[in-house]
């Protein structure tokens, strides 16, 4: 595909077209490190107040939606930013993100029904799909791949942080002060990112293309996404998954793909470029990024389940249970981003760690039960270095081989691959749980909890660990296929061999 000649402008000013500096930089990153924290807060906060705003508004049935009604929404919304910002600009598509997502805030703190509540969730989830994204274009438009190792710690610090305050401050507020403080509590944080972020991205190097929006590919995309991660939220729950119901979504999804696929095809530019997923680089990091973000994503979830219903800990013991796991994925990152401008062949530490999680999760398969938890908390520390070292070779490499024109698109197409890849692993984790025990009805702690200790319960949560354990084997296999391009020392793209025009 041709494009037209880049538009490439520069706020205006005598030091418009100087290099930006490290202070410049690090003023940059702290705006971006405000926009992630908000976004990665909010996946971990609510989680934890979601018993009692079932209670507040008398309804448990719907109470899922708060959750869904956000993913679907941000799974949506993410590559829109991500196309938007490569025709409009990262910074006003940022400033949208963050303003969008405080006000959607607001709604959901007022909502005085468990309806509203959800709508604003949606709502919110229309911002929340610009943040994390967004941040990560913006890095890669102000730091190149190789010196990018100087700024991961700060960016793993705010994950961390996320992952550990999160569950603690959502039992804190709903159990002793009130459910609507998660929401209040990103007003001042959303105010804080969009004043920073509107004063430090004023000298952000702008790279947009006159581009024509694809409406009907975005519109196709919307749809087979909404009834793709619809069946994923209520197989196995509210309907079987042989049921006319899901069968229906289902099916509904494959037609919306073709048609989306068709779409691609014959669009003069498409909503989604195919030359991206069939770039070596691009198509496999996002599958290796599908299968590891899913891995994490569904540890995260069913690691403090397994906790608090074969161990016997307590709902906030199993939370800080989780932190061996989720700081081991911190290191992980950290490590292997400075390693990576180190090495030519940066992707072997990654391999090594994934295989030594793979290996580790089929030890958990058989032995969880029978270890003492200090043991198991090794492990699981050794489970998420291995997962959290796949992550920057996969973001870095992907962003190394597209111009920056594209830069926005690509990340948004690999952040909207996550976040389905995090959906999709945990419903089969939960369809592979509730199989095996033979229920039926909702999956939660207190339905676990009757089961709580016995032989069947720590059997099925040992087929939960084996399960991970070929999606970790599978990321393993898809990053030893990915082309290990060299690292690029500028944040520009000059003819350089095999990137993506």
């Amino acid at each position: 595909m041709t494009h037209p000649p880049a538009v490439l402008s520069h706020p205006s000013g005598p030091d418009a077209a100087a290099p930006l500096g490290h202070d410049e930089v690090l003023r940059i990153i702290a705006g971006l490190m405000l926009a992630m924290l908000l976004g990665a807060l909010d996946q971990t906060i609510v989680a934890t107040a979601l018993p009692t705003i079932g209670a507040a508004f008398g309804d448990f049935t719907n109470l899922s939606w708060v959750v869904t009604a956000y993913l679907i929404a941000a799974t949506i919304a993410t590559p829109l930013y991500g196309k938007l910002s490569d025709i409009h600009g990262r910074r006003v598509m940022l400033l949208i993100s963050v303003a969008v997502f405080s006000l959607a805030s607001v709604a959901c703190a007022l909502a005085p029904s468990l309806l509203i509540l959800v709508l604003a969730r949606g709502l919110q989830g229309l911002g929340g799909g610009g943040l994390i994204s967004l941040a990560q274009t913006i890095i890669a438009d102000v730091v190149s791949p190789r010196d990018r190792v100087r700024y991961q710690g700060y960016i793993a610090g705010v994950f961390a942080a996320s992952s550990i305050a999160g569950p603690v401050l959502g039992g804190l507020f709903a159990q002793h002060l009130h459910w609507s403080l998660i929401f209040w509590i990103n007003l001042p944080l959303g105010l804080a990112a969009f004043i920073v972020t509107r004063r430090a991205l004023k000298r952000l190097p702008r790279h947009e293309r006159r581009h024509d929006m694809d409406i009907a590919g975005a519109a196709l995309m919307a749809v087979a996404s909404i009834l793709l991660l619809l069946a994923l939220g209520w197989g196995g729950l509210r309907y079987p998954w042989t049921s006319p119901e899901i069968l229906g979504l289902l099916a509904g999804t494959a037609l919306f793909t073709g048609l989306f696929i068709w779409r691609m095809r014959r669009a003069a530019e498409p909503f989604l470029p195919l030359d991206l997923l069939t770039d070596q680089v691009v198509g496999r990091g996002i599958a290796t990024s599908f299968m590891t973000v899913g891995s994490m994503v569904g540890l995260s979830i069913f690691v403090p389940l397994y906790f608090e219903t074969v161990r016997g800990l307590s709902a906030s013991q199993s939370g800080l249970a989780l932190i061996p796991l989720m700081g081991g994925v911190v290191c992980g990152a950290t490590l292997s981003a400075r390693t990576m401008p180190r090495l030519t062949h940066y992707k072997r530490p990654a391999l090594a760690g994934s295989l030594v999680a793979t290996l580790t999760l089929a030890g958990l398969a058989g032995a969880a039960a029978a270890l003492p938890l200090a043991v198991l908390g090794m492990l699981l520390t050794l489970v998420g270095i291995g997962i959290g070292m796949m992550l920057p070779v996969c973001t870095i490499s992907i962003q190394n081989a597209v111009p920056p024109h594209r830069m926005g698109t690509a990340t948004g197409v690999m952040t909207f691959f996550r976040q389905l890849g995090g959906a999709l692993v945990v419903a089969v984790l939960g369809a592979v749980l509730l199989a095996v025990l033979g229920r039926g009805s909702g999956l939660d702690a207190e339905t676990l909890a009757h089961g709580a200790g016995t032989p069947a319960l720590a059997a099925a949560f040992g087929l939960v660990f084996a399960a991970v354990a070929v999606v970790q084997l599978a990321a393993t296999a898809l990053l030893w296929t990915l082309p290990e391009r060299p690292l690029r020392g500028s944040v520009l793209v000059t003819g350089e061999a095999g990137s993506i025009g």
